[in-house]
């Protein structure tokens, strides 16, 4: 396994998924930490350490060689640091590397379990499942002949997952197929999009970040461009709910997307390298155009960073629910050519000086996501419903109350499906309309200067 000599500053919640984070030192440096370190070891500690190790290779019920035995003092060092320093073998180093990157080489199911079987949720687009045509709902019996059932979601991904161009058979049970098939499918290069958009009503834009990853604000930037082309953006709302974060520089970067100016975030700790600064370049893609970010306990590090800029800049309203509170930094350092360890190294904190550590974001406006009941859903006529009405006094359209249940069709779904986005979206629209309010007071008040000056 390849190691670079130098990584990209990352950061996420350990408890919620395994990312990279910052620059390493050169080997000389590392190699004189080492020599210094060792000089200032307890003997008498190092003693002990040996008489243990000692113990456990003569005495314990299985042998076990001193290589593992090693490896497991070094984990349990590092676990006793905190909750984010980690030890990282080649298996988990290349996990990171794929969570980081976007990128594996496997099939492109997401996967769920149902029933104690694993079970296809969606086919990712122009991957080999989709080309194969599964489908949402396939139940895998086996795959390669091995049986999939009261297999965790873990292995299941590690089974499916393998060397590209090399071939698999899953066998299938499907709904409406009386019996069981088998699809052969041959493993490729996966890449999972961290970003995805949509549009809520006219002119009010949806952007969802699932996680951060290297190309995460390349992709932000894409899709805005994609939002803009469908008319122009009265306002946006950014989902980071549940996003465990990633990659820091692709945090400052989507902050970055939507500030002029200004300090987006800056780390501390207790060597000098690790403090540094990011800050805003000049240039708002939507144009000062209103936003609501949206986060909830699921959001995490590199989510309440972008939430916590935007926040102290007063460029975004945060809705939802308080954030998890993971404000620290690791360094992925390499140990050998497969090996490294992740080690917490700063904490980080907001352009007004807030450390996220054990606290999180706390919203603007506190959104529990619930489930909304109607109190009336009967009809009720409206005056256009009425026979022999007068018209309209301008000369406009009637509107009847199928009329308004039509253009209400669209709100309405989705205060039913997600109450968040929801609320989020009536807020956008209040913004605006106060945004108007005071781009149209200007204007009257530039006007006004300008017949006293002539």
């Amino acid at each position: 396994m390849f190691i670079p000599k130098a990584l990209t500053t990352l950061i996420g919640a350990a408890a919620l998924t395994a990312l990279p984070l910052m620059g390493l030192t050169d080997g000389d440096t590392q190699q004189r930490m080492a020599a210094d370190s060792a000089a200032r070891l307890p003997l008498e500690d190092l003693r002990s350490f040996a008489k243990v190790f000692e113990q456990i290779r003569q005495g314990y019920i299985e042998e076990v060689d001193d290589r593992t035995l090693l490896e497991y003092a070094i984990k349990g060092m590092l676990q006793g640091l905190d909750p984010h320093s980690s030890y990282l073998d080649r298996r988990s180093f290349d996990d990171l590397q794929a969570n980081t990157t976007g990128e594996f080489a496997g099939l492109g199911i997401e996967v769920g379990i149902e029933n104690d079987h694993i079970t296809v949720v969606t086919p990712m687009d122009d991957t080999p499942a989709s080309r194969a045509g599964l489908r949402a709902g396939d139940m895998i019996l086996r795959l390669s002949g091995k049986s999939m059932k009261g297999v965790s979601l873990d292995e299941a991904v590690e089974w499916m997952r393998g060397p590209k161009g090399s071939s698999v058979t899953l066998t299938i049970a499907r709904k409406g197929h009386k019996q069981p098939f088998d699809v052969t499918l041959k493993r490729d290069t996966v890449r999972v999009r961290s970003v995805r958009s949509k549009i809520l009503d006219k002119g009010y834009g949806y952007l969802r970040i699932s996680q951060f990853q290297l190309d995460t604000g390349a992709d932000v930037t894409e899709e805005l461009i994609k939002l803009q082309k469908k008319g122009s953006l009265k306002g946006l709302v950014i989902d980071l709910r549940n996003n465990p974060g990633g990659v820091l520089q692709s945090s400052v970067e989507v902050a970055d997307a939507f500030l002029e100016e200004g300090l987006v975030v800056y780390t501390e700790g207790r060597n000098e390298a690790a403090n540094l600064s990011y800050s805003a370049e000049p240039g708002d893609l939507t144009e000062g155009a209103p936003l609501v970010v949206l986060i909830n306990a699921g959001s995490a590090s590199a989510a309440e960073i972008v939430a916590g800029a935007l926040q102290d800049h007063r460029r975004a309203v945060v809705m939802g629910t308080d954030s998890f509170g993971k404000g620290s930094v690791q360094t992925v350092i390499p140990i050998n050519n497969e090996r490294a360890i992740k080690l917490t190294t700063a904490l980080y904190f907001t352009p007004n000086g807030r450390s996220i550590q054990a606290q999180g974001i706390t919203p603007d406006i506190v959104v529990e996501r619930v489930k909304v009941t109607r109190l009336d859903d009967s009809p009720r006529p409206t005056e256009a419903d009425l026979a022999g009405h007068l018209n309209n006094g301008n000369g406009g359209a009637d509107r009847t109350f199928e009329d308004r249940s039509r253009e209400q069709e669209g709100r309405e779904d989705w205060m039913d499906r997600d109450n968040q986005i929801f609320e989020a979206l009536n807020v956008l629209k209040g913004l605006n309309l106060y945004a108007h309010r005071d781009r149209d007071r200007g204007l009257r008040e530039r006007l006004a200067r300008a017949d006293e000056q002539q």
